[in-house]
């Protein structure tokens, strides 16, 4: 870490403690008449529209003003990269928040949370394949330990018979989603890094609501708006604007400096996040299992991330 890259990791950590705030609060959600697929669209359409208001603002404010030096270089992607913007959207949007969405409304908070640690594993293997990021003996040894933590919490969803607990599909539902976001991770980096974080955010989310509308509208439009609570509502609207487009603004913004693995490194910060807020409005339980998990995936992390690698 040097002075230039603080911002970075700060948006990042900023991210990774809404994440962790948004396990409990749209769980909460899904419980009292929203459902997953509900949800989905919700988040998708909601940044979608915020990112395209974001950016015709930025345009209107900046209209006939020259450019700041400190600014991020505002250019027009052309078709080809447009396009690129489409599967950016498929992996990190579509398919992690499908996943992990689904995934948090059949499992536990704090399961969903811990399962999401196991992030830079997979930056670390997207890595590998996509930018040549060499594997050492040291980073198997992690990807070891941090694998046996997210096994183990399956396992033990496997056997639980209180919801509250954890459910094997619905954890194995949270790590599809991020073996998807690790590919978006590795694969888009040099996409992401050439323009600003609004341009590619608003163009990612348009595609990915193209994308979810066929399998959401139906479970939308069978909503019995009248009937949500408006505790509800307002738990559904911080997913949308706060665990989607203000954290997705943040990590694109630390995504552009700060490498693969170590933007996935800062997932952990979620579980820590996640169970205080859980246990204390009791939507989840927190025991000796998801304590060792935690320590076992965190420990991998750790020696993935202390691991020395060549440029």
């Amino acid at each position: 870490m040097n002075s230039s890259n603080i911002p970075a990791h700060f948006c990042i950590f900023l991210a990774a403690a809404i994440w962790g705030l948004m396990a409990p609060i749209g769980k909460d959600a899904m419980m009292h008449g929203i459902t997953g697929l509900d949800m989905v669209f919700f988040r998708v359409a909601g940044a979608a529209i915020s990112f395209w208001t974001a950016s015709l603002m930025r345009a209107l404010l900046t209209r006939n003003k020259p450019q700041e030096k400190f600014q991020e270089p505002r250019v027009k992607p052309p078709k080809r990269d447009i396009l690129k913007f489409a599967g950016a959207g498929l992996f990190a949007i579509v398919c992690n928040q499908c996943c992990f969405t689904v995934g948090l409304s059949i499992t536990s908070p704090i399961n969903a949370s811990i399962v999401a640690t196991s992030l830079p594993i997979f930056a670390l293997i997207s890595s590998a394949i996509f930018l040549r990021e060499k594997i050492t003996l040291k980073k198997i040894l992690g990807i070891g330990l941090g694998l046996s933590g997210a096994l183990m919490l399956v396992l033990g969803s496997a056997s639980a018979g209180n919801a509250k607990a954890g459910n094997i599909a619905g954890d194995l539902l949270c790590m599809a989603s991020q073996c998807s976001f690790a590919i978006y991770l590795g694969l888009f980096k040099n996409l992401i890094s050439k323009y600003d974080v609004v341009t590619c955010m608003k163009w990612m989310f348009t595609f990915s609501t193209l994308m979810v509308m066929p399998i959401t509208l139906g479970d939308v439009t069978s909503i019995p708006f009248a009937e949500i609570a408006p505790v509800t509502w307002a738990e559904s609207s911080f997913v949308v604007f706060g665990g989607t487009f203000l954290s997705y603004l943040l990590m694109a913004k630390a995504q552009k400096v700060l490498r693969p693995t170590v933007v996935a490194m800062y997932n952990y910060v979620q579980p820590v996040t996640s169970a205080v807020v859980s246990v204390l409005a009791g939507l989840a339980l927190f025991g000796f299992t998801h304590a060792l998990a935690i320590l076992l995936i965190v420990a991998g992390v750790y020696t993935v991330n202390s691991a020395k690698t060549k440029p």
